[in-house]
């Protein structure tokens, strides 16, 4: 029973990420605009995520662990890692070539990712202490919305159906619950700090590596410069109340 709490904290945490996917029943007459916006936006949160951080909270755990030299060298081979996947995937994916489309689940891939360890986060804080839970709950759902903005935005726009939209998006939120359990229940002795640190270098690899050389290049297709500022700023203002919180 004492652990029902913190697997429902995990389960809000997870699925906030759906309430992003409500942006495509947005009626605009600006598609292209719309379009920009909502992926700087998105190139936005996944830079500020991984720069300020994945990586600052990853890198002293694995100096720690491995010593300066090694750690760097480890650092820097998983870095390159998740940032080279990217482009492994996008091979994979095959859909009328759309480059909307594969940004769509790329955004999926690594935001199913990173929202692995962020379960094991709430449901750790949460068994250890219910006001941590609590608060790593409601921080986690703050940034779970944009990210499912960055989900459900581009899938739509490249002309998935929005049903498939929501599954894709609810996919992504549900791996921090399922990540809990598995990490409680079956994976507990092997899951520790570094490897949820080598996953987070990893994840901020594949995140960079897609908002520079996938999300990037689509919004300058449309030159919609104007846009793309406002979809920066948007992000920052976000990215700056989620550390706030």
């Amino acid at each position: 029973m004492s652990e029902l709490l913190p697997l429902f904290l995990s389960f809000i945490a997870g699925i906030s990420t759906i309430l992003g996917s409500f942006f495509i029943f947005f009626k605009t007459k600006k598609v292209g605009e719309f379009v920009v916006f909502s992926l700087s936006f998105s190139l936005g949160i996944m830079t500020l995520i991984s720069i300020f951080d994945l990586i600052p909270s990853s890198y002293p755990i694995i100096i720690n662990n491995y010593g300066v030299i090694y750690g760097i060298i480890i650092y820097i081979l998983i870095f390159l890692l998740g940032y080279q996947s990217v482009k492994i995937i996008n091979d994979k994916i095959k859909n009328n070539n759309s480059s909307l489309y594969k940004i769509g689940i790329l955004s999926m891939i690594s935001l199913v990712l990173h929202n692995f360890p962020e379960g094991i986060a709430v449901f750790i804080g949460a068994l250890t202490n219910t006001g941590i839970g609590i608060k790593l709950c409601i921080a986690i759902m703050l940034h779970n919305i944009p990210e499912g903005i960055a989900i459900s935005v581009p899938l739509y726009y490249s002309g998935v159906e929005k049903k498939k939209v929501f599954m894709y998006t609810l996919l992504s939120g549900l791996s921090e619950p399922i990540g809990a359990l598995l990490a409680y229940f079956i994976l507990k002795d092997f899951v520790n700090e570094v490897f949820l640190s080598m996953v987070l270098v990893f994840v901020s690899g594949l995140m960079i590596s897609l908002s520079l050389n996938d999300i990037l290049k689509e919004i300058k297709k449309y030159s919609k410069y104007k846009y793309m500022f406002y979809g920066l700023f948007a992000s920052i203002i976000i990215f700056c109340i989620m550390l706030f919180i």
